[in-house]
C-alpha cells in the first residue's frame, strides 16, 4: 500500500479561536500515488463531483509587519515566538456535532497545546528596527554603519542601500586589511571591496571625503546615497567592563557617537554577526541584519515546479480544446491546447496534475507553451512502469516521475532537484546519466562535483590525485552506484565487476577549485550539495556549459553548512528562482522520502 504523501511545506498554524466552524462534510482524502499519464477522456469535460475545499485561515493575532516605504533592504529581526498559551493547536478532522445557538453566541475558551518542536518550527517574521520603521514613515534617509562581515559576505553591498548613506568606521577598514591575504572566498571578497573603495576615493579631495562621496560615481545608478568614512576620532561612553580595544566595541562606540552628533538622523548598524546585533540592542542602538542578497524572504514561496489543477479545470478550459499527437525522440506524446483563466498563473516546463476524487483516471502533464490565456500541455511518460525503467530504476511517486521526465528530456539543459534526505535526488540523477551515457550515447561522460564543506571537524589534508582527494566526499555516489549495479544480476560476479569498471571509466570526479576557465562539451554534469554554493559560485559553474551539456543541481536547502549562507541566500535558491519559466530548464521539489521507513520516521520525529 503506498504511503501518504508528505507535505512539501509547513502547514499554516492556527490559534484555537481561528479554527473553522464545525461541518458535516467529510474531509478530503489524500490523492492516490499511482503515477500514470493517459490522455483525458471526454468524460473529463463533464461535471466533476463536488468535493469539500479546505482553505487555510490566517491567524488573527498575526505580528504586524512594517510597510516598506523605503527601497532599502537592510534588516530583519525575528519576532518573539508567541507564549505557550497562544500557541496554535494541531489540526484535527472536522467535528460532526452540530453547534448550538448558545455555543455560537459565547465562545468557549480552549486550552491550546504547544506545537511539537520536532514537527513545527517557529514562525519567523521579517521586521526592521523601530528606528528604521520610523524613518520610513516620515520619509527621511538613513545612515547605515556597515560591519566588516557585511562587506566580506557581499562585496557589492556598498551599492545595495538605494537612497540611503553608508558609513565605514576605521575599524572596518582595519579588519578588511587583516582578511585580504589568502585564496579563500572571504579573502577574495575583501580584496574586491578594497579595489572598489580605491576607485571611489580616486581623484577626490579631502573636503569631498568629509562631505561624502557619491556612490553612483562608478556607474551604479541605483545607489543614490553617499559614502562616508570615519575621518576623526569619535569618543562615546560605553558601559564599564566592555573591552575598549575590541573591534566590535569600537564600532558600537562609533554608532553611539554618530547618534549624538546627528540627533535627527536614523543611524542603523548593519551586521551579519548575531552577537554583535544582540550587544547593540542591549546598549539601545538600532541594529539590523543584511538581507539584500536573499532571493526570497520566505522560502515557503520558493518555486516548486509542480501545481495541482482545480477540480473544474476541464469544465472551464476544455470548451475549445485541441489535441494532437507527436513523436519526439522516439516517444509518442499527446498535446492539448487549452484556454482559460488558470493559464496565466502557469510557467513553461511546469508540471501539472489532476487526480479526481471520483475514481476517474488522473492526468499528469507539463506546460510546453504559454501565450496569454492559451497554453499547450503535454502528457508525460510513465516512468513508474517497469517497461520504462531508467537503468533499472522506476519512479516510486508522482514527483520522481516528474523528475525523470526532466532528466531524460534532451531538450532540457538545466535541471534542479530539491528535497529532503532520502527523496532519491542522487539516485535518479545517476541512473539518468548512466542511461544517456552508456545506452543512448547522448553524452560522452558524467562529471560529478560538490562543495567540500565538512559537517564536523576537518580531518586534514588528503593524499593522492584530485580524484583520490575528492573520493571521501563522494560517498553518496558510491552508495548509489552500488544500488544501480545490483540491478544487473544476469552476468554474475564477473559481469558486475566488468560493468562497474565500465561505469567507473565514464564517471569523472572533479573539484570546484579548478573549474575556472573550463568548458564542458557533451557532458552530463552533476553538482551535488548545491545548497552550500553561493550565487557567485553557481554562476561560475553553470557558465562552464558548452554545446550538448546538461547540468543538474541537487540539494536540500535545510542542510546548509557554509557560514553566512541561509536558505534565502543560497546559490541553489538563486538558480531555482532565476531559471523558472525558461523553456530549456526545469525544477522539481521532491516531497516524499523513499529511503526506508526508519529514515522517514527519523526525519519526522528528530
Amino acid at each position: 500500500m503506498p504511503l501518504p504523501k508528505l507535505p512539501s511545506k509547513p502547514a499554516t498554524l492556527l490559534l484555537a479561536k481561528d479554527y473553522p466552524k464545525a461541518s458535516g462534510a467529510n474531509p478530503v482524502p489524500f490523492p492516490a500515488e499511482e503515477v500514470a499519464a493517459p490522455a483525458p477522456k471526454k468524460a473529463a469535460t463533464k461535471a466533476v463531483a463536488k468535493t469539500v475545499k479546505t482553505k487555510a485561515v490566517a491567524p488573527a493575532a498575526e505580528p504586524t509587519v512594517a510597510k516598506k516605504t523605503s527601497k532599502s533592504k537592510a534588516a530583519i529581526l525575528v519576532a518573539p515566538v508567541a507564549p505557550a498559551a497562544e500557541a496554535p493547536a494541531p489540526a484535527a478532522a472536522p467535528v460532526r456535532a452540530k453547534a448550538t445557538p448558545a455555543a455560537r453566541g459565547k465562545a468557549t475558551p480552549v486550552k491550546a497545546e504547544a506545537p511539537h518542536p520536532a514537527k513545527h518550527k517557529p514562525v519567523e517574521v521579517v521586521l526592521k528596527s523601530s528606528t528604521s520603521r520610523h524613518a520610513d514613515q516620515i520619509g527621511t534617509t538613513k545612515l547605515f554603519v556597515l560591519d566588516t562581515n557585511v562587506l566580506m559576505h557581499d562585496p557589492s553591498s556598498l551599492f545595495r542601500f538605494e537612497e540611503h548613506d553608508v558609513y565605514l568606521p576605521m575599524m572596518t577598514l582595519e579588519e578588511l586589511d587583516n582578511h585580504k591575504k589568502g585564496m579563500s572566498e572571504v579573502a577574495r571578497n575583501a580584496r574586491q571591496v578594497s579595489r572598489t573603495l580605491d576607485a571611489l576615493v580616486a581623484n577626490t579631495d579631502d573636503d569631498a571625503i568629509e562631505q561624502g562621496i557619491p556612490l553612483s560615481k562608478l556607474g551604479n545608478k541605483d545607489a543614490k546615497g553617499r559614502l562616508h568614512f570615519q575621518t576623526r576620532l569619535q569618543v562615546a561612553d560605553l558601559p564599564e567592563g566592555l573591552p575598549q580595544g575590541k573591534a566590535d566595541n569600537q564600532i558600537l562606540a562609533v554608532v553611539r557617537s554618530l547618534e549624538a552628533e546627528q540627533p535627527g538622523r536614523a543611524v542603523v548598524l548593519v551586521s551579519k554577526d548575531i552577537n554583535m546585533r544582540i550587544k547593540a540592542r542591549a546598549l539601545g542602538l538600532p541594529a539590523e541584519d543584511y538581507f539584500n542578497d536573499h532571493v526570497l524572504e520566505d522560502t515557503d514561496l520558493l518555486y516548486s515546479g509542480i501545481v495541482q489543477l482545480p477540480d473544474d479545470f476541464w469544465n472551464k478550459h476544455g470548451k475549445d480544446m485541441e489535441s494532437w499527437q507527436e513523436n519526439k525522440h522516439g516517444q509518442s506524446a499527446t498535446f492539448y491546447r487549452v484556454t482559460g483563466p488558470f493559464v496565466p498563473s502557469l510557467l513553461v516546463n511546469q508540471f501539472v496534475f489532476l487526480e479526481p476524487k471520483n475514481g476517474e483516471t488522473p492526468f499528469y502533464g507539463q506546460v510546453k507553451q504559454i501565450n496569454g490565456k492559451t497554453a499547450v500541455l503535454q502528457t508525460l511518460r510513465d516512468y513508474s512502469h517497469n517497461k520504462n525503467s531508467v537503468w533499472g530504476v522506476t519512479a516510486r511517486n508522482r514527483e520522481q516521475n516528474f523528475a525523470l521526465n526532466l532528466l531524460m528530456n534532451p531538450e532540457c539543459d538545466f535541471v534542479t532537484l530539491l528535497g529532503q534526505a532520502g527523496t532519491g535526488k542522487t539516485l535518479l540523477a545517476l541512473a539518468a546519466g548512466l542511461a544517456q551515457v552508456l545506452e543512448t550515447k547522448l553524452y560522452n561522460e558524467i562529471i560529478v562535483t560538490r562543495v567540500t564543506v565538512p559537517v564536523g571537524e576537518d580531518i586534514g589534508f588528503l593524499p593522492g590525485t584530485e580524484e583520490e582527494k575528492m573520493s571521501p566526499w563522494m560517498g553518496a555516489f558510491d552508495d548509489n552506484l552500488e544500488v544501480l549495479n545490483k540491478s544487473d544480476g544476469e552476468g554474475g560476479e564477473w559481469g558486475r565487476a566488468a560493468t562497474q569498471d565500465l561505469i567507473r571509466s565514464r564517471i569523472k570526479i572533479k573539484s570546484l577549485n579548478f573549474m575556472r576557465g573550463r568548458t564542458f562539451v557533451n557532458k552530463f554534469l552533476i553538482i551535488d550539495e548545491a545548497q552550500n554554493l553561493t550565487p557567485k559560485q553557481v554562476k561560475t559553474l553553470v557558465t562552464r556549459a558548452g554545446p550538448g551539456t546538461k547540468i543538474l543541481c541537487l540539494g536540500n536547502i535545510a542542510q546548509i553548512d557554509t557560514p553566512y549562507l541561509t536558505e534565502g541566500s543560497s546559490g541553489l535558491t538563486y538558480v531555482v528562482d532565476r531559471f523558472k519559466g525558461w523553456s530549456h530548464s526545469g525544477h522539481v521539489t521532491l516531497a516524499r522520502g523513499e529511503r526506508s521507513r526508519l529514515a522517514d520516521h527519523a526525519s519526522d520525529v528528530l
